[in-house]
């Protein structure tokens, strides 16, 4: 059977939505939503997580933060194609499993080295429910309701993150270790929602094991990159460690690369990327969450040590953008898109609201507290951009995925979000340490960053995804299945 043409429906899904594709919809976004609040929900924890193991400065605790984005990234992949194969409920159940445990041990954690090790655990389940959520809701939801699902998925999956520090600042005030154990009821019943509601659905063609090797590469090059930049805070570009640091990743990559060829079920699949849409798609997203994950940290660490407020205080001064990314993303994105001519040019609007946004903030910014004159205004813009942006880079790199590929597809659009997160925040916390001496001063700069990361976002979607791909052309692209992996 083809790559290109639709599986038969034994191949893709189960019997109907007992509840419902609403239902459905809503089950499968409790996923993206919790993991995507458990990438920032740990800012607004850093200072009282600092108080309890002494000698943890933000370098060390952004690794909270890195170590659960790397595994999370090099994991998607995999976890999408094993999803495939195995059923895409039962990867989502597992996977919602595997994250509660881990927020349990992450709440336990007695040391700074353990909470890291915890995080792993939980970027794992997080790696592994995310593309099975994302495949489900492909493979089940009626393609006329399609849109306006996937709409919703991700703008759930952005509001988890953006509200992730607004949560995150309110469970800090009763113990920094319920930022982790919030988790417990909601994964329970989400694991219970989703073997009550969600039908099964899999590939029956699929018959070719993930390559583990290539997302240990991929995690490590990652995290190579990210503790260059790190080093580069104290030790400067000149230095023989953050070279050697860089070679090593670069190694790692090409690893990656190569074994991508080699392998018959590799943790990039080169055929996505021939795709026009799919990689322009992919680079933008590296770019946009790079810009986001810096703006949010940034953020944070301003209204905590300059404008001295309680991780209350700051969550809640950061709660107003959130609240615009839900309408801008199932109200407005939606009815820009014929206006404007395609989805990539929404997207590139969103990353340039973003930017302005940025530049707002950076032209009122001030030392004395000011917070409905001059933060208020950037946070609903930059909120109102966050919705445009996210759903539309989503939309473009899965248009003409075909079925058999959705996991693997949706896998590697969610890692270059990861990705892009983690080098945003490593080269903001360089960034920051390198202007340690005046918050105020090191604040500008990570503005700086920020914008910089929103425009070439912008370009890359101006230049790449302004011209519409025919989904023929990712399937054409694909390698054929085998005669012994046909069903």
């Amino acid at each position: 059977m083809a790559l290109g043409k639709r599986p038969p429906a034994s191949a893709v899904a189960g019997p109907e939505p007992k509840g419902g594709t609403a239902a459905v919809v809503a089950v499968l976004a409790i996923a993206v939503f919790m993991s995507s609040l458990d990438l920032f929900i740990v800012n607004l924890a850093f200072p009282s997580i600092g108080q309890e193991y002494p000698g943890a400065g933000l370098g060390s605790l952004s690794w909270i933060l890195n170590a659960y984005t790397i595994v999370f990234a090099a994991v998607l992949v995999p976890a999408g194609r094993w999803a495939d194969r195995v059923g895409r409920r039962r990867a989502l159940v597992v996977g919602l499993a595997v994250f509660t445990v881990g927020s349990l041990l992450c709440g336990l954690a007695p040391g700074v080295e353990w909470l890291v090790a915890a995080r792993t655990v939980q970027a794992v389940g997080a790696g592994v429910m995310v593309p099975a959520s994302l495949s489900l809701l492909l493979a089940v939801v009626p393609e006329q309701q399609r849109a306006r699902a996937l709409g919703s998925w991700s703008a759930l999956g952005a509001l988890g993150a953006a509200l992730g520090p607004v949560i995150g600042g309110g469970l800090v005030e009763i113990g920094w270790r319920w930022v982790f154990w919030v988790n417990l009821p909601v994964g329970v019943v989400a694991i219970l929602l989703a073997l009550r509601l969600v039908p099964e659905s899999r590939d029956e063609t699929q018959r070719r094991r993930p390559d583990l090797l290539g997302a240990l590469f991929l995690a490590l090059a990652v995290g190579l990159v990210a503790a260059a930049l790190i080093e580069t805070a104290d030790r400067g570009w000149a230095s023989a460690r953050v070279w050697g640091l860089l070679l090593a990743a670069v190694l790692c990559a090409g690893a990656v690369v190569v074994g991508s060829f080699r392998h018959p079920a590799p943790v990039l699949e080169p055929g996505l990327f021939r795709s026009r849409t799919f990689s322009g798609s992919a680079a933008a997203s590296v770019l946009y969450y790079a810009a986001f994950g810096a703006f949010l940290l940034n953020t944070v660490e301003f209204l905590t040590e300059v404008w001295r407020y309680s991780p209350l205080q700051a969550g809640l001064a950061i709660a107003p953008g959130p609240l615009m990314v839900l309408p801008f993303a199932r109200l407005v994105a939606p009815r820009l898109i014929p206006l404007l001519g395609g989805v990539g040019r929404v997207a590139a609007l969103g990353c340039g609201v973003g930017a302005v946004a940025q530049v707002v903030w950076l032209v009122l910014i001030q030392a004395e507290p000011a917070y409905v004159t001059h933060l208020l205004p950037a946070q609903l813009l930059g909120g109102a951009g966050v919705g445009l942006a996210i759903p539309s880079l989503l939309g473009a790199g899965s248009a003409g995925l075909p079925t058999a590929h959705l996991g693997t597809g949706s896998g590697i659009l969610n890692m270059a979000r990861q990705v892009g997160t983690v080098l945003g925040v490593a080269a903001l916390v360089a960034t920051l340490t390198a202007a340690a001496a005046d918050p105020l001063t090191a604040s500008r700069h990570g503005i700086a960053l920020t914008i910089a990361f929103f425009v070439a976002a912008g370009a890359v979607c101006l230049a790449v995804l302004v011209r519409r791909s025919r989904p023929a052309t990712v399937a054409a692209a694909l390698p054929q299945p085998r005669p012994h992996e046909a069903a």
